[in-house]
């Protein structure tokens, strides 16, 4: 049953970014805030098919704590489900992404209309000024910056491995930053075609304010996210 309701998921979830691609074309004539919109909107479609088909739910813990206004927003990324899911909690997200997503056709012109910021990971430093001075005009204009500190997916209980960048963004744009923990990788692993039944907790922690040292914010962060992220998948994901 498992697999039959994973093949049915990834046919009808194809299926509909391809609507949605085609559904946001008139966007290019439009105010970028527009595409974000149908951004979100596809997120929580998705939502709704992994709860009509493959009996995955999701549970929000903490949504108070979401600071209103400009905010770095960093996630635990076991799957690709917070890529879409994480998209329908704030008003205005922008994500960092890796540049070869900008060379897909249609979805890489949506990530620039989207203002979404890209990355080159192989330039380093470079890349990492080029990041920084994208976010702080995003962040300038009242968005929420979504990054996943550790740069890819990581398994649940898998070391954990998480880059400086996001304490150098921190640092240089003066942005209060809201950590987030999750356990998607029990429903959704990652490079795995199963999708199992449960539900996905993901936990809003509280905001680190602006001002601390770089080091000392690095530390906090994982330790609040790692920390969280292993009650939440000790837990489970039963519903």
């Amino acid at each position: 049953m498992i697999l039959l309701r994973s093949i049915l998921f990834n046919i009808l979830f194809y299926l509909n970014l391809l609507i949605y691609l085609i559904a946001a074309i008139p966007t290019y004539f439009l105010p970028y805030r527009v595409l974000v919109a149908v951004a979100k909107s596809w997120g929580r479609s998705n939502l709704r098919l992994l709860r009509l088909v493959c009996g995955i739910d999701v549970a929000w813990i903490g949504l108070e704590k979401i600071p209103r206004g400009p905010l770095i927003v960093a996630a635990k990324h076991q799957s690709s489900w917070e890529t879409f899911a994480l998209l329908t909690l704030f008003d205005d997200p922008t994500f960092i992404v890796k540049r070869e997503l900008m060379w897909i056709p249609l979805f890489g012109w949506y990530i620039w209309k989207a203002r979404m910021i890209p990355v080159d990971r192989g330039a380093r430093t470079q890349a990492l000024v080029a990041m920084t001075e994208r976010a702080r005009v995003q962040l300038e204009g009242n968005r929420q910056l979504v990054i996943f500190p550790e740069g890819t997916r990581r398994a649940p209980g898998a070391e954990p491995a998480y880059k400086f960048g996001v304490a150098h963004l921190y640092a240089e744009t003066g942005a209060p930053c809201l950590p987030v923990a999750l356990n998607s990788g029990l429903v959704w692993p990652r490079r795995k075609f199963l999708r199992h039944p449960g539900t996905v907790r993901v936990e809003i922690l509280d905001p680190i304010p602006p001002g601390l040292e770089r080091a000392q914010f690095f530390e906090r962060l994982k330790q609040d996210i790692e920390g969280a992220t292993a009650r939440l998948v000790a837990t489970g994901a039963k519903k």
